[in-house]
């Protein structure tokens, strides 16, 4: 029987970080097979609004950015609205700590609660003014301007906030130099190297110096391992057969998930294809298998966080009770995630429980059954989804839209993925 090959989305982080610094290249840069879902639509909105001329965005089609350069941005005429993307508005934030004048940015109700200050309180030691217009979170107005250097210790590894922070500094044309308290992913650092800007990373410190100008450049997107790690769980869970996962990026700084999924006894082999924009591919071999439960700890949580829905799901299908430690972030995503992982697993007939940063899941082989409550959250509902494969299962989502946020044809691939 031959394998079954599916190509996950394009990555959501690299896209992002592909259209915003194509924004504020030089000339015309092509992003090939760029993810084209509603967080990336949010992106490619906003910055048509500040100016930019991007073509639009289709599945698996190329997409064409020509660059205003580093101060080309113009001031938008309405407010820029982000949609539930929060790495287009904290992005934003520091592109736009650097321009002369004042925007307005704000979201969708789930993007309206999340935290902005862990990115404003830095870009305000950079200069940037902000004006909360309802708290910690959006709306808010940011007035730009001219920009000082920075040196800043990161209180947590978040690599929005770290990104951030480097586009202040790109476009300021300041130096920039952080700290960070564990590593966190790395595209941002990869793909400004690999366009020339100075960077120096020593440990866990990291320096930005200013260049003149962004080239334009031409960027194949990997495949998002985010999106790929549901269809893995999916095919671990399998009766048979092999599922390859083609062109993946396997960035060593989001690899975290490979690496938990060994400890676990998932048959996963990666078979290398190159680099692009400094981003490694690789192509991953699945092999249905029996997992074993396995502790995942906060040092690893920061290149693993937006797996941790699929592999507390996997948790729920392995032998012994897993424990996820360093996992508080989780609060304060698109939904109190780690609140409801447990609630929701629970639902399903699991074991499981949540404190204020850990979660423990008891593996069981009973079939689950029962309501999961998605909050709109994609992952969740995708993570929940893949539960739903396990022969026998009965698992019910309150709704199944939220999926378009990071992976389109995600029941399309499911549905091949677990196809007999």
């Amino acid at each position: 029987m031959s394998a079954i090959r599916v190509r996950p989305p394009g990555d959501k982080s690299v896209t992002h970080r592909a259209l915003v610094l194509a924004a504020l290249a030089e000339g015309r840069s092509l992003l090939e097979r760029p993810l084209a879902s509603l967080d990336a639509r949010s992106m490619a909105g906003a910055l048509r609004a500040l100016g930019v001329e991007i073509s639009p965005l289709r599945e698996g089609a190329a997409v064409v950015v020509r660059g205003r350069g580093l101060g080309g941005l113009r001031a938008p005429r309405h407010w820029l609205r982000c949609g539930n993307s929060g790495t287009t508005a904290r992005f934003l934030l520091g592109v736009l700590a650097g321009f002369p004048f004042a925007v307005r940015l704000t979201g969708d109700a789930s993007l309206r609660r999340r935290p902005m200050r862990r990115v404003t309180v830095p870009l305000s030691m950079m200069g940037a003014r902000f004006e909360e217009l309802a708290g910690d979170g959006l709306p808010l107005i940011v007035h730009g301007g001219s920009l000082r250097p920075l040196t800043y210790d990161l209180p947590v590894a978040a690599a929005q906030v770290k990104s951030a922070l480097l586009l202040a500094g790109l476009v300021g044309r300041v130096p920039v130099r952080l700290t960070e308290p564990a590593p966190s992913r790395d595209h941002t650092e990869r793909m400004l190297a690999a366009l020339g800007v100075p960077l120096e990373r020593n440990g866990r410190s990291l320096a930005l110096s200013p260049a003149e100008r962004i080239p334009s450049f031409q960027v194949r997107v990997p495949g998002d391992i985010s999106s790929a790690a549901f269809m893995v769980g999916a095919a671990l869970l399998r009766s048979g057969g092999e599922v390859v996962l083609e062109e993946v990026g396997v960035n060593p700084t989001r690899a975290g998930v490979l690496r938990v999924l060994e400890r676990m006894g998932a048959g996963i082999t990666v078979q290398p294809r190159g680099e692009t924009l400094g981003e490694p591919l690789g192509d991953l071999v699945i092999r249905p298998s029996a997992l074993v439960a396995c502790e995942v700890t906060a040092e690893e949580v920061p290149s693993l966080i937006d797996e941790i829905p699929v592999l507390a799901v996997l948790a729920s299908r392995a032998r012994g009770q897993s424990v996820f430690r360093g996992v508080a972030e989780l609060r304060v995503k698109e939904s109190n995630r780690l609140e409801l992982i447990a609630r929701n697993l629970r639902s399903v007939g699991v074991t499981a429980e949540a404190s204020a940063d850990t979660l423990w899941v008891e593996g069981t082989a009973r079939p689950p059954g029962g309501r999961v409550e998605t909050a709109q959250d994609h992952r969740l509902a995708m993570g929940f989804a893949v539960l739903g494969t396990v022969p026998g299962a009965r698992v019910r989502l309150s709704e199944t839209a939220s999926v378009a946020v990071s992976y389109p044809a995600f029941f399309n691939d499911l549905k091949r993925v677990t196809a007999a």
